[in-house]
């Protein structure tokens, strides 16, 4: 094998290497993970590339908060998918292999999956759907990859789109009742006895994640995002 050869295998393995995709992982900040060492596909990362992944794994580490986080406020929830604590719940929808695909979900993804947590006759588990509906839609703003290269490309309109309907998202928690005026899913306390908003500063962080990736890939590909104003009371969710 001569060495135009030999270069021309070496590129074709990389670019190979670029197109598997790795399920997301949130990290463990007590024993976080050995290093793996340099992967092939490690060399034909950008900047931008490696900058887009710490994002996605921050979002994620929000979502599995905030998961844990409503579970604990509303217990009811994770007795209804037959699990035996939050702890089980959380690991079952973050590191069960099951990518987001669940029976009681009937399929739905996205912005469908989420509003079921707010439909009356939906007797599963809320929170499951809530945050698989936000999970999804997050990943979908990604092009659904774990892993980036630099032959991928990202839509920074996407990132843009999911961070307002993240915003829908939470006024829908804090604010959609059923027919007898009870919260769906309790989340933030805002009585002056007992004031508790760590959700509403656990969504900031996400969204800003969303925003500021979707600002750098941006300027980075030097396209434009189309900014919506729209009221998160009547908005409907964007397009991913």
């Amino acid at each position: 094998m001569n060495a135009r050869s030999a270069l021309l295998l070496a590129f074709l393995v990389m670019f190979l290497s670029s197109c598997a995709s790795t399920p997301i992982r949130t990290e463990n900040k007590k024993n976080p993970p050995a290093s793996p060492g340099l992967r092939i596909g490690s060399l034909i990362k950008s900047d931008i590339d490696t900058v887009t992944e710490i994002h996605q794994q921050e979002s994620f580490a929000h979502l599995h908060t905030l998961m844990e986080k409503l579970y604990r406020r509303n217990p009811r929830e994770w007795k209804k998918s037959g699990q035996t604590s939050v702890e089980s719940a959380v690991y079952r929808a973050f590191d069960s292999g099951q990518d987001w695909r669940f029976p009681e979900l009937n399929g739905k993804r996205g912005a469908e999956c989420l509003s079921l947590a707010f439909q009356e006759s939906y007797q599963g588990d809320r929170v499951l759907a809530f945050i698989s509906g936000m999970a999804t839609m997050v990943m979908a703003s990604y092009n659904d990859k774990a892993e980036f290269h630099v032959f991928d490309e990202i839509d920074p309109q996407k990132l843009y789109n999911s961070a307002r309907n993240i915003e829908i998202a939470v006024w829908k928690l804090s604010n959609t009742r059923d027919s007898q005026g009870v919260l769906f899913l309790v989340s933030n306390e805002n009585d002056a006895a007992n004031r508790n908003l760590s959700f509403e500063r656990e969504f900031g962080k996400l969204i800003a994640q969303q925003d500021t990736i979707a600002r750098i890939i941006a300027e980075k590909t030097n396209r434009s995002i189309v900014r919506v104003i729209q009221s998160v009371a009547t908005a409907v969710f964007l397009p991913i």
